[in-house]
């Protein structure tokens, strides 16, 4: 009965040295609650040796910095876009839907001079498919698809993840479709002509 007294004893004070020891650890963070972290940049020498402090961050007032190479939500800049479909084409899983229209006019050239030809009456990028895989941004040829940084882009409703980049509306998409369809319908016309005359 004694040696059980004396385990008894012994557990308790134990207990007691661990409860001690860890309101100690409590007290030392409160003390250090009143100063704060800084959001340092994940490749800054000092990122691993800041002073102790608060590090919750007040989000969305405070955010990390995020990599300069991450990947996070698309942007199509569409006045610099040639709705060459290698973008979509190249997606592993169809996110991207473009529709495009021959550009009966000339409608301008890109930032980096390369010529337009075609309207995007349609140019959707899915994030909820998105893989975040990044090879729409690399095949790009004129480097108009890039993932920005924005990376807190939830939705309530899943078809709001959807983002349209079109700078048409949809009566002007259907105006582009009948001037092409009237352009094809004149080019057979006169083509028709042609080679009647040359039997004639």
């Amino acid at each position: 009965m004694e040696t059980k007294t004396i385990k008894h004893k012994s557990g308790f004070w134990d207990v007691v040295k661990s409860l001690v020891s860890g309101l100690r650890l409590t007290w030392k963070h409160f003390r250090n609650a009143k100063n704060r972290r800084t959001p340092e940049y994940v490749s800054d020498k000092n990122y691993f040796n800041q002073p102790d402090g608060l590090v919750t961050l007040k989000y969305p007032y405070e955010a990390l910095p995020v990599p300069d190479n991450g990947r996070y939500r698309l942007h199509n800049e569409i006045d610099d876009c040639i709705v060459c479909d290698l973008c979509a084409k190249v997606c592993p899983v169809n996110c991207i839907t473009i529709e495009s229209v021959k550009a009966t006019e000339e409608i301008g050239v890109t930032s980096d001079g390369t010529k337009k030809r075609l309207y995007a009456p349609v140019f959707d990028i899915d994030m909820a498919k998105c893989c975040y895989c990044g090879l729409c941004t690399t095949v790009c040829p004129t480097d108009c698809l890039t993932m920005t940084p924005v990376y807190d882009f939830a939705e309530v409703d899943i078809k709001n993840m959807i983002y349209h980049f079109t700078d048409l509306t949809p009566e002007q998409a259907e105006e582009k479709r009948q001037l092409l369809a009237k352009q094809q319908e004149e080019m057979a016309a006169a083509k028709a002509a042609a080679l009647a005359a040359r039997k004639q």
